[in-house]
C-alpha cells in the first residue's frame, strides 16, 4: 500500500461499550489539535444522544467527559462516510454477521482495526482474519490493538501502554500516531497473530484466576496460574506462528497480569461470581458485557487440540463452563500434571 504520511481527519468506531469509547476518546484527544473527527456508532439511539448531548456515556464509563470532537449516531452510513480509520469495538461472536451489514459502507482504502479479544465460535478464527475473509481487505490494511487496556482506568487519563500489531509497520505506525494522547503510548509490531492470541487466551486465565480468588486462595495460587496460563498461552502462539518475544511484552505478560489482577476485568469479575455459585446464565445476566472469556474458551481449547498444544489450565476452564467439573474441583485440577522442567516449549 501507498505510505501513510499524515494522520487520519475522519475516524470511525464501531461499538460504544467501554472500551469502544474510551478508545473513540483517545483518538479523540490525540487528533484534538488537528480537528479530527471522531464518529462512534452506537447500537441504542439513546446512547449516542446521551455522547452527543452531554459528552457522556454513564452507562459504561459514569462520569467521564468525552472529548467536543467526538460525536455518536446509531446510523452506520453517517459514521462510516468518509472514514479513513475503522475502529471495531463489537462482541467478538457478533463480528462477521456486523461486517456483513456494513461492508458496503466501509470506504475503499481505509486501515480497519479491531479491539476485539475473542476466537470465533465455529470457525476458531481470529477476529483479523475475520475481518479479512468478510471484507475482502488486505492483510496490510487490517491491525489490532492489544494490551493491558482496563477501559476505565484509561477513561481516568491513568498512563498506559499498548501495541499497535499489522503486517505491515507503516500502517502499524500510522494508527500509532493517531493513537498517541498524552496518557496512551502505543508501541508497534508484525505478529498479528501473537499479539491476538496473548489477548484471547489472557481471558480464560482470568476466569481460573477469578475462581481461585473467589473460593479464597491467595496470591501464591493466583501467581501460579498467571504464570502456567502465560507458558500455554506462547504454546499456543508458537504453535500458531506467533513469536515468543510478543508473548513476554504488553500484548502477552502485560495484558495477563492486568486482566487477571483487577476488579475492572470483566473476566475476572465472571470468575469470581462463578466461584460464588452464580450459574453461567446468572453470571451473565448480571454483567453489563460480555466477559469474551466465557464465549471463547470452547474456541481456544479447540484450537489447541487441532495443533496437538497442551492447556490444562484452559481446559479445566472449559470443563467448569460446561459443568463436566465444579469450581470447587478446578484448584486442585490448575497444577495436577506430570512433573517436568518448566519451560514452555515443553507439550
Amino acid at each position: 500500500m501507498s505510505l501513510l504520511t499524515t494522520p487520519p481527519q475522519v475516524i470511525a468506531v464501531l461499538g460504544a461499550g467501554s472500551w469502544g469509547t474510551v478508545f473513540a476518546k483517545i483518538v479523540a484527544d490525540a487528533g484534538a489539535e488537528r480537528q479530527a473527527e471522531v464518529r462512534v456508532w452506537a447500537r441504542r439511539p439513546e446512547v449516542a444522544a446521551e455522547i452527543n448531548e452531554s459528552h457522556r456515556n454513564s452507562q459504561y464509563l459514569k462520569d467521564t467527559v468525552l472529548p467536543e470532537n467526538l460525536t455518536a449516531s446509531a446510523d452506520a452510513a453517517q459514521v462510516l462516510a468518509g472514514a479513513e480509520l475503522v475502529v471495531l469495538a463489537v462482541p467478538a461472536q457478533t463480528l462477521r454477521a456486523q461486517l456483513r451489514a456494513v461492508r458496503d459502507l466501509i470506504p475503499e482504502g481505509a486501515v480497519v482495526v479491531s479491539l476485539m479479544k475473542g476466537l470465533e465460535v465455529g470457525t476458531d478464527s481470529r477476529m483479523s482474519q475475520v475481518i479479512e475473509e468478510e471484507l475482502h481487505w488486505p492483510e496490510d490494511r487490517v491491525a489490532v490493538v492489544s494490551g493491558p487496556n482496563l477501559a476505565m482506568e484509561i477513561a481516568g487519563r491513568q498512563p498506559t501502554a499498548s501495541v499497535v500489531a499489522c503486517s505491515s509497520l507503516d500502517t502499524a505506525g500510522w494508527i500509532a500516531r493517531a493513537c498517541t494522547a498524552p496518557y496512551f503510548r502505543p508501541y508497534t509490531n508484525t505478529d498479528v497473530v501473537g499479539t491476538e492470541i496473548g489477548g484471547i487466551v489472557k481471558n480464560v486465565i482470568a476466569l481460573a484466576v477469578g475462581i481461585c480468588e473467589g473460593k479464597g486462595m491467595g496470591d501464591n495460587t493466583k501467581a501460579s496460574v498467571m504464570t502456567r496460563g502465560l507458558a500455554e498461552t506462547t504454546r499456543l502462539a508458537l504453535a500458531l506462528g506467533g513469536n515468543a518475544e510478543t508473548m513476554s511484552g504488553l500484548a502477552g505478560m502485560g495484558d495477563l497480569i492486568a486482566t487477571c489482577s483487577s476488579p475492572l476485568s470483566r473476566n475476572h469479575t465472571a470468575g469470581r461470581l462463578l466461584a460464588q455459585g452464580l450459574t453461567l446464565e446468572e453470571v451473565n445476566a448480571s454483567m453489563k458485557q460480555t466477559a469474551e472469556g466465557i464465549k471463547s474458551a470452547q474456541a481456544v481449547l479447540d484450537r489447541a487440540t487441532q495443533l496437538g498444544v497442551y492447556m490444562p489450565i484452559t481446559e479445566n476452564v472449559v470443563a467448569v463452563l460446561q459443568g463436566v467439573i465444579s469450581v470447587d474441583e478446578l484448584g486442585p485440577r490448575l497444577l495436577s500434571r506430570e512433573l517436568k522442567s518448566e519451560g514452555v516449549h515443553t507439550p
